[in-house]
């Protein structure tokens, strides 16, 4: 059986696909050209799932999505409180690229905005390091995260240069105000040059799950950046990450995120997953349209904001395997001696636990993975149970996985049971065919008997069957 998942993205990618408001960036004339077709997005769960739809492979310019990178970065080189005596963390209201410092301090409103970017970019390595150094530095900390190495798009880099008047007078301008202590043309071609790392959205999502994971490369395993520089900058995306939209993001996404020029947009929730989309044409606040209308969606199917706490995100799911032991009323029943294979759900289940239901349905009954031992090892089992014994509620999008995993299982041929005393999956029977329908039923006991006959028992480890 395929996982849902990947089916689910590309129907919200076409859902999306219609809106062809906004246009690419146009001061950026690589950008100017793009193919406005390309449309992405990717999913990576913290522990290293990746879900991914579209234009998956198609890199782009990282652009001002490396802000949050660089100031966890900058952090970690320079330490918290002197980064924080250079940089605020105040929402500035204004263009990302206004030359603008607080009045009070002479500050840079925060690490979001270009002024509060190049600030960053000069705390890397340390204050008299080149533009090389840093770009070393960066560059080998954004491949950690991603998990490939990264380079930087030379063509995009000159395009940018060419055009860099503004960010030159930010940075003469924080020269000026004491903020940066290097030659600021130096420091603005290092910026530069970070936002013109090429990437994907599998690499941008792997890079958001990291900050979601504490630090740790989900896939890699690799400590990365310190727990408290992942708070801090998870804090800022949330308030800063999108600009002046950003209060209009928090309200209807709910996902701490920032955006690049490219195209590129990535959110990061805390604990369960990395999300990046892709599409160049930009709004007049300088974010993707269909990307942002991707994520709105997202949030909206899947549960993901972070204020959202109509159901507590407590959910597990275990896997065992019983055999079932035919009864004295049906002694020669064909499923004796045959293994049943059970799935069972606790707690209030939303995406995350969904998903792994479905991965673990994948894993359990797909064909054998050379690379994954014991995958497929039970695909010959006469019967499936989706136990919803301990589960109080799903949400919409739970529902919708779990409806889809059993549909593809009764495709397959395979006989499903599912114990559900509190009707929490409110499957709708009517929408299959009569071969195709799921047998629903209260406890263990009727469970057992539909799959091995009356009076039959099974012998499993799990203390749920």
């Amino acid at each position: 059986m395929r996982s849902p998942i990947p089916d689910y993205l590309n129907a919200v990618l076409e859902k999306v696909r219609p809106n062809e408001d906004g246009k690419p960036a146009q001061y950026i004339k690589t950008l100017a050209n793009a193919d406005t077709s390309k449309l992405a997005v990717a999913l990576v769960m913290v522990d290293g799932n990746v879900y991914s739809a579209g234009d998956d492979q198609v890199e782009f310019s990282i652009q001002s999505i490396s802000k949050a990178f660089v100031y966890a970065i900058a952090i970690e080189d320079a330490g918290l409180e002197h980064v924080l005596e250079k940089i605020g963390v105040e929402p500035s209201g204004d263009a990302f690229n206004k030359l603008s410092l607080h009045k009070g301090n002479n500050r840079p409103m925060n690490p979001m905005i270009n002024a509060g970017a190049i600030a960053a970019h000069s705390l890397v390595v340390h204050p008299d390091a080149t533009a090389e150094e840093r770009t070393d530095r960066i560059l080998k900390a954004m491949s950690r995260l991603a998990g490939r190495q990264l380079y930087v798009d030379e063509e995009v880099y000159e395009a940018e240069l060419e055009d860099a008047d503004r960010n030159m007078g930010i940075g003469y301008m924080l020269k000026a105000a004491g903020i940066i202590s290097c030659r600021p043309a130096e420091v603005v071609k290092g910026y530069i040059r970070q936002c013109s790392i090429n990437v994907n959205v599998r690499d941008l999502a792997m890079m958001a799950a990291t900050l979601c994971n504490a630090g740790v490369n989900p896939v890699t395993g690799e400590k990365i950046m310190p727990a408290d520089s992942v708070r801090q900058v998870l804090s800022v995306m949330t308030t800063c990450g999108m600009y002046d939209a950003a209060g209009q993001w928090v309200s209807r996404v709910g996902i701490p995120a920032k955006s690049g020029v490219a195209g590129g947009v990535i959110g990061a929730l805390p604990g369960q997953v990395g999300i990046a989309a892709f599409s160049p044409k930009l709004n007049d606040r300088g974010n993707s349209v269909r990307a942002v209308a991707l994520f709105e969606q997202l949030s909206r199917d899947m549960g993901f904001h972070m204020m959202d706490v109509s159901q507590i995100a407590r959910a597990s799911v275990s896997t065992s395997v019983a055999k079932i032991v035919a009864g004295k009323e049906e002694p020669h029943h064909p499923n004796c001696d045959r293994r049943v294979v059970i799935f069972a759900l606790r707690g209030a289940v939303r995406f995350a636990g969904s998903e792994r239901l479905a991965r673990a349905i994948v894993r359990e009954l797909g064909e054998p993975d050379p690379k994954d031992p014991g995958s497929g090892e039970h695909r010959d089992a006469c019967a499936i149970v989706v136990s919803l014994r301990d589960a109080f509620s799903l949400n919409l999008v739970a529902k919708r996985v779990i409806h889809e995993s059993i549909k593809r299982l009764l495709a397959e041929g395979k006989t499903v049971v599912v114990i559900d005393p509190n009707s929490v999956l409110q499957m709708d029977l009517d929408s299959l065919p009569t071969s195709q329908h799921p047998q629903i039923v209260e406890n263990e006991k009727e469970a057992r008997e539909y799959i091995g006959g009356t009076g039959c028992s099974a012998v499993t480890q799990s203390d749920n069957w």
